[in-house]
């Protein structure tokens, strides 16, 4: 005996398997770059690497932004992309000397972003580099 021909419509269907874990480095969403000691392709002492371990040094220190139009920011390094964004915490600006508004009262802006392409300049307080974070 044949088995029944049953219609496409009420066929039970398995559900797809889930998505498999991201890689690590992606489970917050920031990026898909590999942590340090990740890959042992990399030598330790790789241009790539030394150059994160310069920019890891630098995370929750003080800096000041000089932007293309004359402002200045400052705040506290939390990131940045391949694209050379920067993100500050607890952000202050302050305008062009020249403005007629300026008068050496910074604006509070909290979280910033600044487009890489509108950075002049970036200096990290010295006072910053000095202390030492233990964990």
């Amino acid at each position: 005996m044949a088995a029944p021909v049953v219609p496409e419509s009420l066929r039970l269907h398995q559900p797809p398997p889930p998505p498999p874990p991201p890689p690590r480095g992606e489970e917050n969403g920031c990026g898909n770059s590999p942590s340090l000691g990740d890959s042992g392709e990399e030598k330790m002492d790789s241009p790539y690497l030394l150059a994160r371990r310069k920019l890891e040094n630098l995370l929750n220190k003080s800096m000041r932004i000089r932007m293309t139009d004359g402002r200045t920011l400052v705040g506290c390094f939390l990131c940045t992309d391949r694209d050379s964004n920067v993100i500050l915490g607890s952000a202050q600006e302050y305008l062009k000397p020249t403005d007629s508004f300026s008068a050496g009262e910074p604006r509070v802006l909290g979280l910033a972003m600044v487009p890489g392409h509108h950075i002049v300049s970036i200096e990290v307080e010295m006072e910053s580099l000095a202390s030492l974070q233990y964990l």
